[in-house]
């Protein structure tokens, strides 16, 4: 049986991002693919249910995106897969940025037509915050796009990263040809007749241009290799620490759907993507995943993944130690013990019991309303906190209601386990006690209204309220007669209070009222 170093460090866990449409939720199923756990790569819109595995919720599968982070969990090359495939749709930043605190780096996936889109240069923001190692894939090379040249010219100038690619593209479009492996020294034929046509090696003057169905446009080689030339000689130089700490992204080029480029890809990543590393705790102490002690933390709360059970998943990366199925832990905030004798691992809606699992792993914990978001849990008499998760003000405002008073109890259950996940924030009116919800995006209503109809057979509506500016007071300050018209007092799920500002100028109007108020913008 592996030592728990030398499990740790076959485990490599990661993130997938992107603008919505660039081709994630693709790229993951070629990976699952290559991983054996499916036998065809389907697309987000495929017909007669051959839907994406990793979009497991109904309403995904209706509107073809991806609404929630999924987890899928394979094994390639001698290293075992965490995959957490992220929503692109800016409305569920949310779920994607605490998804992100529970990775060691990132795949970031952008469409070669397009190049750097707005929701990808927000993501790549909060991954460069951390340091993750990013590796870039341009995708949908099957298409005509932009010039490879000025992808990665706007990758670099955009985010302000370096960028080395892997490999470079033989034409685009109508016109491609394969791929020029700058690592491996060889070319990816785009469509070989055989499968030993598939991989050339180079010699001194380039292909042999003699295979059967290989390079088949001259032209169309000799301007690859300038460009090849021009990378050597002006370009990055590849530095491996420099990935590491996120300064340097390796570049990749590809298709997704035509699974073009994605072995090679996955192949040369696991080559680079680190494994596990240190998490850090509120007192500033780095628990490193060879630790023994047992510790992991709550990053996604998932309710009624499936229908038939009606069930609720906390999701838990592993920082540290060795998980036995039915060990006794503490959960940080509360103090209580709780036993993990449920626990599974995941393939999007498919589950098996997990008898043990390791730092870099990602297990569901089976939850009975007693775990949060940003949750610690340890064994042993060693207390352990780790740092917060990220928690978002939301912008815009409805109140809601149950249609049926006669459907109250299930609303209210609905209600709350789906703020427990974070699809939505709730608030409660200070006088009259109704609920008011609050999100980033306006497509989290939709989702809310489409789950608590079909999950919790409830139908609610939903009077919008518009945005609002959202600033916690202190409970000794508040006087419940500061509230008006202008500034809706409510109380959030945790009892503080908060104000709904109507604008800006109701903000500061309250400001210039009460000058020695102090008004928070998060809790």
């Amino acid at each position: 049986m592996a030592s728990l170093k030398e499990a740790t460090q076959t485990r490599r866990t990661f993130a997938i991002i992107s603008h919505p449409d660039a081709g994630k939720t693709t790229i993951t199923e070629q990976l699952l693919k290559l991983g054996g756990v499916v036998r065809e790569a389907g697309t987000v819109k495929g017909r007669k249910g051959n839907f994406a595995k990793s979009d497991w919720m109904e309403i995904e599968q209706k509107r073809g995106i991806s609404v929630t982070s999924s987890v899928l969990q394979f094994d390639f090359d001698g290293k075992r897969i965490n995959i957490l495939d992220t929503p692109g749709h800016e409305d569920f930043s949310e779920d994607t940025y605490r998804t992100l605190m529970a990775v060691d780096s990132v795949i970031m996936v952008v469409d070669s037509a397009k190049g750097i889109e707005p929701q990808t240069k927000k993501l790549f923001e909060i991954v460069s915050e951390r340091h993750i190692p990013i590796f870039t894939f341009f995708n949908k090379l099957d298409r005509d796009g932009r010039e490879p040249l000025d992808l990665v010219d706007e990758l670099e100038s955009t985010l302000g990263i370096n960028a080395y690619p892997m490999n470079w593209p033989i034409g685009s479009g109508q016109i491609l040809a394969g791929l020029f492996d700058r690592y491996h020294n060889n070319v990816e034929v785009y469509r070989p007749t055989s499968e030993a046509e598939r991989f050339l090696p180079l010699n001194e003057e380039g292909v042999d241009l003699a295979t059967p169905n290989a390079i088949q446009n001259n032209s169309l080689w000799d301007e690859t290799r300038d460009e090849i030339e021009m990378l050597q000689d002006a370009g990055n130089q590849f530095d491996e620490s420099a990935v590491m700490s996120g300064k340097l992204t390796p570049v990749f080029f590809g298709s997704a759907l035509q699974g073009f480029g994605i072995e090679t890809f996955l192949q040369t990543y696991m080559q680079f993507a680190p494994a596990p590393a240190p998490k850090h705790t509120i007192t500033g102490e780095a628990i490193a995943p060879d630790n023994e002690q047992f510790t992991g933390f709550v990053f996604k709360i998932q309710a009624n993944m499936n229908p038939n059970h009606r069930d609720r998943i906390a999701f838990l990366r592993i920082v540290s130690g060795q998980f036995e199925r039915g060990m006794d832990v503490t959960l940080q905030r509360t103090q209580k013990k709780i036993r993990l004798a449920n626990v599974t691992q995941f393939m999007a809606d498919t589950r098996e019991n997990v008898e043990t699992a390791y730092p870099g792993d990602i297990i569901g914990i089976y939850d009975t309303g007693n775990f949060q978001i940003g949750d610690t849990i340890y064994a042993g008499k060693h207390e352990v906190t780790f740092e917060e998760l990220p928690t978002f003000t939301p912008e815009l405002f409805m109140r809601v209601h149950a249609k049926n008073v006669l459907k109250q109890k299930s609303f209210h259950k609905g209600v709350t386990q789906l703020v427990q996940e974070g699809t939505i924030q709730m608030y409660t009116a200070w006088d009259s006690g109704d609920y008011i919800i609050g999100a980033v995006g306006a497509l989290q209503f939709e989702v809310f209204q489409f789950r608590m109809e079909n999950e919790y057979n409830t139908e609610v509506s939903l009077e919008t309220m518009g945005s609002k500016i959202a600033r916690w007071i202190d409970p000794e300050q508040l006087d419940p007669r500061m509230a008006s018209s202008r500034n809706l007092l409510v109380r959030d799920r945790h009892e503080k209070p908060v104000f709904l500002f109507e604008n800006q100028f109701a903000e500061r109007w309250f400001a210039n009222k009460y000058p020695d108020v102090k008004l928070e913008a998060k809790l």
